[in-house]
């Protein structure tokens, strides 16, 4: 009910401010997570919100993919969650056993790309958790495993918004891969297959921030909207 509103609402104002992306939709979430993060974790810190941060900067980083680009793979909640508190455990870790920052920074943040990606949970903010940990931990501050606490409930509740608020504002939040149209008989099959965007990107051989699958329901899509305009005619 909610969504349906909001989309009644967002059609009422040019695309670019509340379209299927607008800047308004990802800025307000935005704005809102990392108040409701933020206040979320200083009351759960009670007495130790003095010493403890209630608030870590790479938390912005996740809110613009939670927020802006809902349906990255790189913004999913499992990659928000695991992927910045895998970094950060890394960081600390590398930062009290090592004890010198430059170092134990370097290692951090190549360490975290490889754990992230061996479990699928690739996040860029968490690179910057890595690297803050470990700076945290090797330096004058004196950073330990108690500080997972505070950047546990930050991500915890920024998750937890993202659900709320992209689900309220029509965009499934974790993102669901729209089926793809099943192909036509073959004498009408359209000009690509999957295979052939799985091969493409082999030759590419290059990242796209873009799940195959939603590639392979997005060329469909396209197909079927130029068979139509054929029909038309």
């Amino acid at each position: 009910m909610i969504g349906t509103g909001w989309r009644h609402a967002a059609s009422l104002l040019p695309q670019r401010v509340l379209g299927p992306l607008g800047w308004l939709r990802g800025s307000l979430g935005a704005g809102l997570a990392i108040a409701v993060a933020g206040l979320a974790t200083a009351a759960l810190l009670g007495s130790e919100g003095s010493r403890l941060p209630w608030l870590v900067a790479p938390l912005g980083a996740s809110a613009v993919l939670v927020f802006a680009v809902p349906a990255s793979p790189l913004a999913q909640p499992r990659s928000v969650v695991i992927g910045n508190l895998l970094s950060a455990t890394i960081g600390l870790t590398l930062g009290m056993l090592l004890g010198d920052p430059l170092i134990a920074a370097s290692l951090a943040v190549g360490l975290a790309i490889a754990a992230m990606s061996l479990a699928r949970c690739l996040h860029p903010p968490g690179g910057a958790c890595a690297l803050l940990c470990a700076l945290g931990a090797a330096g004058p501050e004196g950073w330990n495993l108690v500080h997972l606490g505070p950047i546990a409930a930050n991500v915890l509740t920024l998750a937890a918004a993202g659900w709320v608020y992209n689900n309220a504002t029509g965009h499934r939040w974790p993102h669901v891969i729209v089926p793809a149209a099943p192909p036509p008989p073959a004498e009408e099959r359209p000009v690509h297959t999957r295979e052939d965007i799985a091969a493409t990107l082999a030759d590419w051989d290059e990242v796209l921030d873009i799940d195959i699958d939603d590639l392979d329901a997005f060329f469909r899509a396209v197909n079927e909207r130029v068979a139509e305009r054929g029909k038309v005619r």
